[in-house]
């Protein structure tokens, strides 16, 4: 079922999502499975599946010249949607980025979820590798998260990248993006960054899930500036509790996000980290009442492979 079919279909009623990280090469199937038992007391009607684009290495031969090594750390989402699906009956979502992807490999990705009736996406850009100041697409790739929604609705259609194909048939994709309340880190402006934005969901996007934030102020303001601005779909927001004092730092320079006052002062006051992890819960499930309260169709957690936390969130709120 589509996201958006589930959000109809529950009249007005908050859902419960969340996202897992796809295992560490070597790991298996059962370490997804231990991360999602605990939350499915929730009855999430989709989880989210993130992908990791594959990294490389540069070895440095005998003769002094670099080889190209691809380092692929983490299984693929078709194998791990699919697991899921057949394991919980719930739908699962794979992301796919624009880096590391030519459109032909974009083609049969979709081709196989497809096959194995997976019916939503998230449609990303995607980050810069290790290696690279800013993005850089294949060289036959999709530059931009908008070109590849459009990739994604002429599949939808039946218009293949192979004209000569025969016999085709049309996909079906709900397609969700990604929306930043506080702005994309490459973004001029906010206004800039919902004006890109309007361009995705203009191309077929179905609904829209955000990055992390902490105080809900900027989640009703990016909200109330997408309404203004035409944008109707469904707006998921995602949240994710602190959990260590680290992330104090790490969480505003990897992901461009600001962290209340409030939050920042009790987190610095905080004797351990478990004190710390009780902080990020309670000021989680504050944000979630709220949001409920608002009547937000479905609360996004990031469970970064972790549930204790979430599942602690969880029996506060649903």
């Amino acid at each position: 079922m589509k996201v958006t079919e589930h959000i109809e279909n529950a009249n007005g009623k908050t859902l419960f999502s969340f996202e897992i990280l796809p295992p560490l090469k070597g790991q298996n199937i059962q370490s997804i499975f231990d991360s999602i038992d605990p939350l499915m007391e929730f009855n999430p009607p989709f989880i989210d599946v993130t992908y990791h684009r594959e990294e490389y290495t540069y070895k440095e031969l005998a003769n002094g010249l670099l080889e190209k090594k691809v380092v692929k750390k983490r299984p693929g989402t078709v194998g791990i949607c699919s697991a899921i699906q057949n394991k919980y009956g719930v739908d699962a979502i794979p992301h796919i980025l624009c880096g590391g992807f030519t459109k032909e490999d974009t083609e049969n990705f979709l081709i196989d979820l497809d096959f194995l009736g997976i019916d939503n996406v998230v449609a990303l850009r995607g980050d810069a590798v290790k290696s690279e100041i800013y993005f850089k697409p294949e060289k036959e790739g999709n530059q931009y998260a908008s070109e590849l929604v459009s990739q994604i609705v002429n599949l939808n259609k039946g218009i293949y990248l192979d004209d000569d194909l025969q016999n085709t048939s049309a996909t079906d994709f709900c397609i969700g993006v990604a929306g930043y309340p506080e702005k994309h880190m490459e973004a001029p402006s906010l206004d800039s960054d919902i004006y890109f934005l309007k361009q995705k969901i203009k191309n077929g996007a179905s609904y829209i899930v955000t990055q992390m934030f902490f105080d809900n102020k900027k989640f009703f303001d990016f909200v109330d500036k997408c309404r203004k601005e035409g944008v109707t779909v469904p707006i998921i927001p995602g949240l994710k509790p602190l959990s260590t004092k680290k992330q104090l730092n790490q969480v505003p320079h990897r992901f461009k996000v600001d962290l209340p006052d409030e939050l920042i002062m009790e987190v610095v006051k905080a004797k351990d980290n478990d004190a710390v992890r009780q902080i990020g819960i309670e000021w989680c499930i504050a944000q979630s009442k709220e949001l409920v309260k608002a009547g937000i169709p479905v609360l996004h957690y990031y469970s970064m492979g972790k549930s204790d936390n979430i599942k602690a969130i969880g029996k506060e709120v649903f």
